[in-house]
């Protein structure tokens, strides 16, 4: 299966864009649905966009027309490009894999077994 390495976060103003890159290796990466999804203090997980192995895309509505997930199966990465950064979006993002011979988008959250470590973003106001 992939192992999964994020990188792209940090400290930025409100208004700022940052670009997350999730690097797999192992596995085949093409072979996955993939999604990040991110944790803030004191809040419950939240899926922010996923990415189907057909490429179907969907997005939490309160990033909506700001963020977009897009992956390179030849570079074995998935991206997730953040515009227009609200104090809000602060969070650990985390980027999640779920193996399937399906190219539908995956429903349930749970289905996502495969995780990186998390890579910190902070937006300032």
């Amino acid at each position: 299966q992939v192992q999964l390495v994020e990188s792209g976060g940090g400290l930025v103003q409100a208004g700022d864009s940052l670009r997350l890159s999730c690097t797999s290796s192992g596995g085949t990466f093409s072979r996955n649905a993939l999604a990040w999804f991110r944790r803030a203090p004191g809040k419950e997980r939240e899926r922010v966009a996923s990415i189907s192995r057909a490429g179907s895309t969907s997005y939490l509505d309160s990033v909506k027309g700001r963020f977009t997930i897009s992956r390179d199966n030849d570079k074995k990465t998935v991206y997730l490009q953040m515009n227009s950064l609200k104090p809000d979006d602060s969070a650990v993002y985390y980027c999640a894999a779920k193996p399937t011979i399906l190219t539908a988008p995956i429903p349930s959250d749970s289905e996502y077994t495969i995780w990186g470590q998390g890579t910190q973003v902070t937006v300032s106001s």
